[in-house]
């Protein structure tokens, strides 16, 4: 009898885990196209438009209404024939250069595709300035009188 108890307690938490499971209600987009190619430009394309209201994540990854009405609106103008630039024209027009997960490299994104590069040349020159200070510091020798000064203030603090 102990044995049926634990093996439906087992079952029954194995069931409430699942049915309470994240991944349960994630959703799967059916969509249907008129060629291979057109799909493969939809996949493309919302892999590499940006959730506006996200955090760092592409429209495919989003569950946002957004989002949702972003792929909805890059679908209808794919299914209507419109090519890849097309859709990230009307997108940028739109939503402006943020809607790009990778946006151009342009004079207003110099600074956004270049900082890193940057800041990483300046850390290891501010490095090799601090490594050479370090090698520049020698240690002082005393002369015979300062040696002789220290040696009688040694004496004196040991005699006290």
């Amino acid at each position: 009898m102990k044995d049926f108890k634990q093996i439906f307690f087992q079952t029954l938490f194995l069931v409430i885990l699942l049915i309470t499971s994240p991944a349960g209600y994630s959703t799967i987009e059916l969509k249907e196209f008129d060629s291979p190619e057109q799909e493969a430009l939809y996949r493309k394309l919302i892999a590499e438009l940006r959730c506006l209201v996200c955090q760092n994540q592409n429209l495919a990854d989003s569950n946002a209404e957004l989002a949702v009405d972003l792929r909805r609106q890059t679908y209808e103008m794919i299914r209507d024939g419109s090519d890849k630039q097309q859709v990230i024209d009307y997108m940028v027009e739109r939503y402006g250069e943020f809607v790009l997960y990778r946006p151009p490299f342009t004079a207003s994104t110099l600074l956004l595709w270049l900082g890193p590069f940057i800041i990483l040349v300046a850390g290891i020159l501010i490095l090799i300035r601090i490594i050479r200070g370090r090698k520049a510091l020698q240690p002082q020798t005393l002369s015979a009188d300062e040696q002789e000064k220290v040696r009688a203030l040694l004496r004196e603090e040991s005699g006290k």
